[in-house]
């Protein structure tokens, strides 16, 4: 008697043992009977989420964002702006977003006129010192609108700048989110404005030569000349989709400003380039869905 509950003794301590050894190798590993990994359901976890509700939006960019040629000739209108404006006419992102209210304090407009990709690191700069909960950018236009096709900016260069502004707000503020529009296909506005004299005698002033100069020629080289910056506008948008689609925070707008479908009727009455009042409220209404989706556009 006296043997055989030693032995059983025995067996349990060694049961409870073996229970605790296995217990202890699960614990090391961070395996689960199912096989899978307890490390990478936490890291599944902790990766980082879109927030369809930011609480403040800070924007870069160009003279797209700034209102230019919205409100008066050769002059920027940010109160029309597509991204922070307050114009009740265009409802902008961010009054969308944060509501009349709570725009104006929580909402700050970085971009400048004539400025290139070029120049968005140091626009991030600043917008990342704000700690925004969503930043907008927008920016390609003139690095493609430039005096002769051949002085734009090369595709390489173009994605160099873009990377590097995008890390400096990723050391600056981690958490920000971001949301890319893409470049707009410059040569669906010349189609809408070349039949008009008016407009033509306006385009002779400078705006955009690449494209614009010599509107109503059929010429070979003036047709290759307006498909050659079309094809370096696609370009650009594939670099803003792929540099975008490598930081889990990061948002491309899929294309959705580049095959908006503009109209003579949303382009501003002073250069009939850049987006009237109309315009911005279209700009600001696809921001908004492509920002409030609770899954990317595909």
């Amino acid at each position: 008697m006296g043997t055989t509950a030693a032995r059983r003794r025995a067996r349990r301590t060694l049961t409870g043992a073996g229970a605790a050894v296995l217990l202890l190798a699960g614990a090391v590993t961070g395996c689960r009977a199912d096989g899978a990994g307890g490390e990478g359901e936490r890291g599944a976890q902790a990766a980082p989420r879109w927030n369809t509700a930011p609480a403040s939006v800070a924007a870069v960019g160009d003279s797209i964002t700034r209102g230019f040629d919205a409100c008066s000739v050769l002059a920027d209108c940010p109160e029309v702006s597509w991204a922070t404006g307050d114009d009740p006419a265009v409802r902008s992102l961010a009054v969308r977003l944060l509501g009349e209210s709570g725009a104006p304090a929580l909402s700050w407009n970085y971009a400048v006129t004539g400025s290139r990709m070029a120049d968005l690191p140091g626009q991030l700069a600043s917008a990342a010192a704000h700690r925004p909960g969503l930043v907008t950018v927008m920016a390609g236009s003139n690095d493609v609108c430039r005096s002769t096709a051949a002085a734009m900016t090369p595709v390489a260069e173009f994605r160099s700048g873009f990377e590097q502004a995008l890390a400096g707000l990723r050391a600056a503020s981690p958490a920000s989110q971001v949301y890319v529009s893409s470049v707009p296909d410059l040569q669906r506005l010349w189609e809408q404005g070349k039949d008009l004299p008016m407009v033509r005698q306006v385009w002779k002033l400078g705006i955009c030569q690449s494209m614009l100069a010599d509107p109503l020629s059929a010429a070979p080289e003036a047709t290759a000349r307006r498909e050659q910056v079309r094809a370096r506008v696609v370009e650009y948008n594939e670099v803003l989709r792929e540099v975008c689609g490598r930081d889990a925070l990061c948002r491309y707008d899929g294309g959705a400003v580049f095959q908006y479908p503009f109209t003579a009727q949303q382009l501003s009455r002073w250069d009939w380039f850049h987006p009237g009042k109309d315009g911005q409220a279209r700009l600001a209404e696809l921001a908004h869905r492509q920002v409030t989706a609770p899954e990317p556009p595909r």
